[in-house]
């Protein structure tokens, strides 16, 4: 699995994607299409459109990464439509595994006032 750090953005694109792209070009898509910056260090996923592939894209520090990953069956993803949408780090998990992520839930915990 992919190392995850707390606080990390990981973005799913709702569209599928012309697969024949390469991580130059899901780049150029980041920057463009979801206005946000591929060096971020940031998760991006997408999807094929025969929902049995994924390719992620993240820059470690000294360079473009791209993970690609083929399931028997299909993955499950969520309802085609415009724009992006947030998944948590165990969504992310369970959603590569080939389950439903649907089934795990974003836990969020504001931020304490003091420390003790």
């Amino acid at each position: 699995m992919i190392g995850v750090r707390a606080g990390l953005s990981i973005w799913i694109a709702t569209q599928p994607v012309d697969f024949r792209r390469g991580m130059d070009s899901l780049a150029m898509l980041v920057s463009e299409a979801f206005g946000a910056n591929p060096f971020d260090g940031g998760l991006y996923v997408f999807r094929s459109k025969r929902r049995d592939r994924v390719k992620i894209l993240t820059w470690d520090g000294s360079g473009l990464v791209l993970y690609y990953k083929r399931i028997e069956g299909q993955f499950t993803w969520p309802p085609i439509k415009e724009g992006v949408m947030s998944l948590s780090h165990a969504q992310l998990s369970v959603l590569i595994d080939g389950s439903d992520w649907r089934h795990v839930s974003m836990r969020v915990v504001g931020q304490p006032v003091r420390a003790g």
